[in-house]
């Protein structure tokens, strides 16, 4: 009995539920959630490698591979392994490539500025999320009210790059982007605590590594906007 009440109120072994209708092994869901931080930490770890490649040796910044391009097939091969470890390297790449070019012309203090900034929300929102959850919040409505957000953004970054309206424009857009991928860590982090399965690891790590990678892109255009 005594075992069974320290389980009970025992955290930091995860006995308790995640949220309060969840009926799967608490265990395994802790496991998965170590497993697609542990991978989201590794790509992060390897685009900040390859970044600061391409920002410290300048020719590689004419090199450019499309990170759009391997997301097509990691989408259709997400739960094959290990083809998915495979294509998911070669998408962290390529996207590490897109962040070291927007990174070498940007001065350093503009690029750590944004960095310890996006830390800061990453890590606030993440315990934000896991606190709502626990205490009964659902974020799954936020689905299509972001998924018109991004289109919007789409709109007007095309309006902008065909029609350059100035850099009150530009801060504009990297505040509301830097919105919406607010509202996408909660949304992919309310999902991975409840309704990922087991077999889609890959595509819940790149959701998040995309939240955040497109959080430090939007931050980055907001202070080097201000700073230029």
């Amino acid at each position: 009995m005594w075992d069974r009440a320290y389980q009970k109120n025992d955290v930091e072994g995860g006995a308790r539920p995640l949220y309060p209708t969840m009926l799967e092994p608490v265990e395994m869901r802790w496991a998965f959630i170590r497993k697609i931080y542990s991978i989201v930490a590794i790509q992060l770890l390897a685009t900040i490698a390859v970044a600061a490649t391409v920002v410290t040796v300048r020719p590689i910044a004419h090199f450019f591979v499309s990170s759009s391009a391997a997301l097509c097939p990691l989408y259709y091969y997400h739960q094959k392994h290990p083809v998915n470890y495979l294509l998911l390297g070669v998408f962290t790449v390529s996207l590490a490539f897109a962040v070291g070019l927007t990174c070498a012309f940007t001065s350093g203090k503009v690029i750590l500025e944004s960095v310890i900034l996006t830390a800061v929300v990453v890590v606030a929102l993440t315990l934000y999320t896991f606190w709502a959850a626990k205490r009964g919040h659902d974020f799954n409505f936020l689905g299509p009210f972001l998924f018109g957000a991004v289109l919007v953004l789409m709109v007007f970054a095309l309006i902008q790059f065909l029609f350059p309206l100035g850099k009150i424009s530009m801060t504009i857009y990297g505040c509301l982007a830097s919105i919406i991928f607010c509202g996408y860590i909660i949304y992919d982090t309310d999902n991975l605590i409840k309704r990922y399965s087991y077999d889609e690891y890959i595509w819940a790590a790149v959701s998040l590594y995309l939240d955040i990678i497109n959080l430090f892109l939007a931050l980055l255009t907001v202070f080097r906007t201000a700073d230029s």
